[in-house]
């Protein structure tokens, strides 16, 4: 134990006589030896394996794809130092903005569409940062950015990413394998070609241009004939733009569909984590608050995130802590 200690302290990335960042990235002497760190330790001794499917938070909005995100590393710490960050910090609405009422947001998106272009397309771009947990160590972030592309035979790729586009060209946190890593920048993570898929069920069918008729469809996604709760449409939403890129008689489908949706209120602009600007929509839940982003010129989902709202001691959350980010490219 002595010797894992006095390595623990050697390997500190946030000494106490150092700078101190909150969401920056750490210096190139921490990242050496927090590798170091990872490479050197007895295999007894390294963080237990985070298990993806039982870890990552599946309440809320957690999308199995989930950026101004910080360069994201191990929580290493020992006495007297301060842990490293291993979350982003949550948008933030800008200062004196205006709101934007759904409702004309939706009415902005139906005259972006009167000419039908873009055109809805199957496959998505999406980057994301979704929190895993573990009952005995603390949360860490995992940023990862999914490309999926349709071929005409019905055939599809999948090529995931581990890449935080603030911090290009820097080292990134993986969980590939079960074992939390530092990994290059791009480094791939997973790349798939599956056969020619012709189901006909949501959401591998397009969406309808009816706000009744998406309605039902994303209930479809949801396995349910229910009406659905706030927190599941939204759920739902990503499921679907985790198919398909709408055009933009979608986007004011789903634009007017989102506006008659109970308690998700408009609070503002903000600045997303890949730079673009949009009206941000709140929505406060059980534990958790959710903040969908939308371009306010033709109503395209530019984002969703989800954040705890109270602190969860049992797995290492403050409010405030992200869940959950996606952003959705086009």
């Amino acid at each position: 134990m002595a010797d894992e200690l006095d390595l623990l302290r050697r390997a500190n990335p946030v000494p106490v006589g150092g700078a101190h960042f909150g969401d920056g990235p750490l210096d190139h002497r921490a990242e050496r030896h927090l590798a170091g760190l990872l490479s050197e330790r007895p295999a007894e001794r390294r963080p237990r394996l985070l298990n993806t499917r039982r870890s990552r938070v599946t309440w809320g909005l957690v999308t199995a794809a989930a950026v101004s995100a910080v360069t994201l590393t191990l929580v290493v710490s020992g006495p007297g130092t301060q842990p490293a960050v291993a979350a982003p910090r949550p948008l933030v609405v800008l200062a004196d903005s205006t709101p934007l009422p759904l409702e004309q947001l939706a009415d902005r998106a139906e005259t972006a569409a009167v000419d039908g272009s873009p055109k809805l397309r199957k496959g998505t771009h999406v980057q994301s940062w979704t929190l895993a947990m573990s009952d005995d160590k603390p949360p860490i972030t995992l940023p990862e950015e999914r490309i999926v592309r349709w071929k005409a035979d019905g055939s599809h790729t999948e090529l995931v990413v581990a890449t935080d586009p603030r911090h290009r060209g820097r080292p990134v946190l993986s969980d590939e394998g079960g074992d939390p890593r530092l990994v290059e920048d791009g480094h791939v993570v997973d790349r798939r070609t599956y056969p020619p898929s012709w189901s006909d069920a949501p959401p591998e069918s397009p969406p309808p241009h009816d706000v009744a008729g998406l309605r039902a469809y994303l209930q479809e996604t949801e396995y349910t004939s229910t009406a659905l709760a706030t927190p599941e449409l939204l759920q739902a939403v990503a499921g679907l733009l985790d198919h398909w890129t709408l055009g933009a008689r979608e986007n004011a489908t789903l634009a007017r569909l989102l506006a008659g949706t109970r308690g998700l209120r408009p609070v503002g602009e903000v600045t997303d984590r890949l730079g673009r600007r949009g009206q941000a929509y709140v929505y406060d839940g059980s534990g958790t608050r959710t903040m969908l982003v939308m371009d306010p010129s033709d109503g395209a989902v530019l984002g969703l995130e989800t954040t705890f709202s109270r602190a969860d001691p049992e797995y290492g959350v403050k409010a405030g802590d992200v869940m959950s980010y996606s952003a959705w490219m086009r």
